[in-house]
């Protein structure tokens, strides 16, 4: 018998970087999805199929801590396939780590709420990173766009019916535990100074949650304009998410940003359906390649 569960990428919309710190953010899970499948096997040592090779540590971390908590003996086959590659910044290694642990749980007759399921995918991913709000695991767990504090102490669905964002992806790669260190680093030198800029980021993250929740797009704009401010004063922006965040601004939209670490992946622009086609018009001119996303989708699902 084999179990197959996927569990969906994702795009912090605000809150980068101050979620580290204690500070509230907002993540969106999109449709860009990890797949995983198990089955027990007669072996005496599992077996890992991962075509993405980053994703191999955290499937593997994965069983042995699952194994650890519940005693069990039998070895597995694990296959992973994505819908995206680790190279977009989307969260990949999050989203294999909650999908093994749901597809285990479900193999071994375990049961696993939501809850306990966060808990262990953030312990895998603190054990690899050494770093880590816990933002995209709690996005691959329960889907939706959620407002999340640091180990989950908050984790709060919004409910929202639609968020019309256009995705571009800069072409590089980001080193997210380089830029996580780099404003730790910043913090400890500087810190009345970081802690006003994350505190400025926390009014933000209010401000776009009450207007997600009306449906006032213009305001949630505005706060990812002043984001996007704040992130640049971190020095997390580069030249090319400038260029794309600003082309997408002028061309419309209602607010645009980096979404994440920085240094690269992805930018995230909030807009009206009917300029849609000239706001990626203007990130690709500027060399951003559009990646087709939509948001506010499904957390961890088991597949038929």
């Amino acid at each position: 018998m084999s179990i197959k569960v996927s569990a969906p990428g994702k795009l912090l919309l605000l809150g980068d970087h101050s979620v580290v710190y204690g500070y509230p953010c907002l993540v969106t899970a999109v449709d860009k999805r990890l797949y995983v499948e198990a089955e027990v096997i007669e072996s005496d040592n599992d077996d890992i199929i991962t075509p993405q090779v980053k994703e191999s540590r955290f499937v593997l971390e994965s069983i042995a801590y699952f194994k650890e908590q519940f005693q069990i003996k039998e070895s597995v086959r694990i296959k992973t396939k994505g819908d995206f590659s680790h190279q977009v910044g989307l969260g990949s290694s999050s989203a294999v780590t909650v999908a093994t642990f749901k597809a285990l749980s479900l193999l071994f007759n375990k049961q696993m709420n939501l809850r306990e399921l966060f808990q262990m995918s953030y312990h895998v991913n603190l054990l690899i990173q050494g770093v880590g709000s816990g933002f995209d695991i709690a996005a691959a767990t329960y889907g939706e766009t959620l407002e999340y504090v640091v180990g989950g102490k908050v984790i709060e669905p919004l409910h929202i019916k639609s968020l019309p964002l256009v995705v571009g992806y800069s072409g590089i790669k980001a080193d997210t535990p380089f830029y996580i260190r780099r404003v730790a680093e910043a913090f400890k030198s500087k810190k009345e100074e970081m802690e006003s800029i994350f505190n400025s980021m926390k009014t933000l993250v209010e401000r776009a949650k009450k207007g997600l929740l009306s449906n006032d797009l213009t305001q949630v704009g505005q706060a990812m304009n002043k984001n996007q401010e704040l992130l640049v004063k971190l020095g997390v922006s580069t030249p090319k998410l400038d260029d794309m965040v600003s082309s997408a601004v002028s061309a419309g939209a209602y607010g645009a940003k980096l979404s994440g670490a920085g240094g690269g992946d992805c930018m995230i622009a909030l807009i009206d359906e009917t300029k849609r086609l000239e706001i990626e018009t203007a990130i690709e001119k500027v060399g951003g390649e559009i990646i087709h996303v939509n948001v506010n989708t499904t957390g961890v699902t088991v597949e038929s």
